[in-house]
């Protein structure tokens, strides 16, 4: 279904609320966001766009699976969203839909991915501090996801896991229900990642950019136990380090850092993602 969405641009000229407690420190606290509602939302698509792109380029498009979704800032209840069929690696703001809480497309005439929605509408429905969630079919989240076990410790850059990735152990086939979709939000809870058992991972964020940078950093942490375990016998780093370590380098800004080192590059040499 395609739709004509009318957004209203007087709530889009307006000021959009801060963390009313900004002295809480926790990953999902939002970083201080674009002033004004339409200068969210375009930030929030240019940057899902990108983070498509990065995907491309770190081998984790593969074939008609894999989504990453952005909350509108206005529209709470919908999300943008990549069409189906479309290469990560070409994928412009443009191209973007915009689905609402019934697996409605509201903008855009492209098909929707029903595990998209299956998944996400879940997630963003379940944790409203969720602004952006990513799942691909990346090689070595889904090689560790064969495992059925939780990442151990055992890195300073795994430290911004450390009790901070849930075990979904219930696969059942292709996600397509929305029921599964709720257990799979339901596991996740106020965590940034899900190991997907058989299936592969997932994070979120409370911005594109920390979802989209814990993504790559997930897969990079799966695919540094896997090649540690071949080796040898791991040792993992302690309890109370591990957790310090955590609150070091566990929370949102260096996510965002992360990925913005990489953007800039990116739209230098693609601009045309803008579009």
């Amino acid at each position: 279904m395609s739709a004509v969405l009318s957004i209203d641009r007087s709530a889009a000229s307006q000021p959009l609320k801060l963390n009313p407690n900004p002295k809480q420190k926790y990953w999902f606290d939002p970083v201080p966001p674009r002033t004004t509602i339409q200068a969210e939302r375009r930030h929030r698509q240019e940057r899902l766009a990108g983070a498509f792109r990065l995907f491309a380029r770190f081998g984790f498009a593969q074939g008609l699976a894999g989504h990453i979704t952005a909350r509108d800032p206005e529209l709470t209840d919908h999300f943008w969203v990549n069409p189906l069929g479309i290469h990560f690696s070409r994928i412009k703001v443009s191209d973007l839909l915009l689905v609402n809480s019934k697996g409605e497309t509201v903008i855009g005439d492209r098909p929707l991915n029903k595990a998209a929605f299956a998944i996400h509408a879940a997630i963003h429905e379940h944790n409203p501090k969720i602004i952006a969630a990513a799942h691909t079919h990346s090689t070595y989240g889904k090689a560790w996801s064969t495992l059925g076990r939780k990442l151990d410790t055992i890195t300073q850059d795994s430290c911004v896991f450390h009790d901070d990735v849930a075990l979904f152990d219930d696969f059942t086939g292709m996600v397509v229900d929305t029921s599964e979709g709720d257990r799979i939000a339901q596991a996740l809870g106020d965590r940034k990642g899900a190991i997907l058992k058989n299936h592969g991972i997932l994070t979120a964020g409370p911005t594109v950019e920390a979802a989209a940078w814990w993504y790559i950093a997930l897969d990079n942490a799966c695919h540094t136990q896997l090649l540690a375990e071949a080796a040898g016998k791991t040792q993992p780093i302690d309890e109370a380090t591990a957790r310090h370590t955590h609150d070091q380098i566990g929370g949102p800004e260096g996510a965002i850092h992360s990925f913005d080192s990489l953007y800039v590059g990116l739209v230098e040499a693609e601009p045309e993602l803008l579009l």
